[in-house]
């Protein structure tokens, strides 16, 4: 596991029983860090809570799990479906036409996933890039009105 890039904001921690009592040096920020990792909240809940910035909390987080203080947590991370992705097909084909499918695939790809694993916590993030494909403001404005009803309707 590669905590030190990519997104952490939707990982879960836990905090990790050690039988060794060896000396741990930690400051404020790690210790407060530390108490809110609970098994539950994600990091990016315990950055609000914390009133910590996510590039401080991922060298908060990196420099526990490096020292074995904590450990991740499997979360089912939801997914974008079939339905949502030919909605954004058929949405964008309106807006560009049929070059709509090439586009969805590269932004999907650009972001660093494939269409059937695409975690619907990126949904929005998603349809902000394809939105730029869009050259006239009316028809890009009502491709975004549609799609975020969507992601309303869908839960994501």
């Amino acid at each position: 596991m590669d905590i030190s890039s990519g997104e952490i904001s939707f990982m879960v921690f836990r905090r990790v029983t050690r039988d060794d009592a060896g000396e741990f040096s930690l400051d404020g920020q790690m210790l407060s860090v530390l108490m809110e990792l609970d098994g539950k909240k994600s990091v990016a809940v315990i950055a609000k809570n914390t009133g910590l910035s996510m590039g401080i909390i991922r060298r908060v987080v990196l420099k526990l799990f490096e020292l074995n203080l904590i450990e991740p947590v499997e979360v089912a991370i939801s997914r974008l479906d079939e339905d949502f992705f030919d909605y954004l097909k058929s949405q964008l084909a309106i807006a560009i036409g049929p070059i709509a499918e090439v586009i969805i695939e590269d932004v999907v790809i650009d972001l660093g996933h494939n269409l059937s694993q695409f975690p619907s916590y990126e949904a929005a993030e998603l349809i902000a890039l394809i939105s730029r494909e869009i050259q006239r403001e009316e028809k890009r404005n009502s491709f975004k009105q549609k799609m975020l009803s969507k992601i309303r309707e869908k839960g994501y």
